[in-house]
């Protein structure tokens, strides 16, 4: 298999493979922090910290998901830690009184709204719905991942979801009926 080759060598510290899967994966890479850090410079550092760590933990990389999945995990964390450092902290969601939400799949919108509509809202919820809204529709990320990335539980990451869909349809919808304010 060619990336467990590549994987396997860099294991090793070839830095040709290093290289090789660095090319491969970092304007991709790139994409995912740009998501969450809007700093290009910044989501730039973001990718640098995230290939510095995955080569040094190289070693707990079980190939149990792609080394892509894998790799994501890193840069999403390192993005929210740049957002952390940078005093743009999540809220602290043990602070919020949490409920178990009943999960609807209705993300229906109006079909005449872009993805950039759409993506331009998600960026105006406050922040304690912005990153379980983009985790979830944008990365495709579960509410078991999502806990486990955000350090929260699989309750308030369903409630920040439910939360956060509601802020984003009435955004859309005061976007889309030319009263926002």
């Amino acid at each position: 298999m060619f990336q467990v080759d590549i994987v396997e060598k860099c294991r090793q510290n070839d830095r040709k493979a290093q290289l090789k899967l660095y090319n491969q994966y970092c304007n991709g890479m790139l994409i995912v922090a740009q998501r969450f850090v809007k700093n290009t410079m910044e989501a730039e550092d973001v990718v640098q910290e995230s290939f510095i760590k995955a080569f040094a933990k190289l070693e707990q990389y079980k190939a149990e998901v792609t080394f892509g999945a894998w790799l994501k995990r890193i840069v999403i964390n390192k993005s929210i830690d740049a957002l952390k450092s940078n005093k743009q902290r999540l809220v602290d969601l043990e602070d919020v009184q949490l409920k178990v939400v009943d999960e609807d799949d209705d993300w229906n919108v109006d079909s005449t709204l872009t993805i950039d509509e759409v993506k331009v809202a998600i960026q105006k919820l406050p922040e304690k719905y912005k990153y379980v809204v983009m985790l979830y529709l944008i990365e495709g990320y579960d509410h078991q991942e999502i806990s486990e990335i955000l350090n929260i539980s699989e309750v308030a990451s369903r409630t920040q979801l439910s939360r956060g869909k509601t802020k984003l349809k009435e955004l859309l919808n005061l976007d889309n009926n030319g009263t926002e304010s």
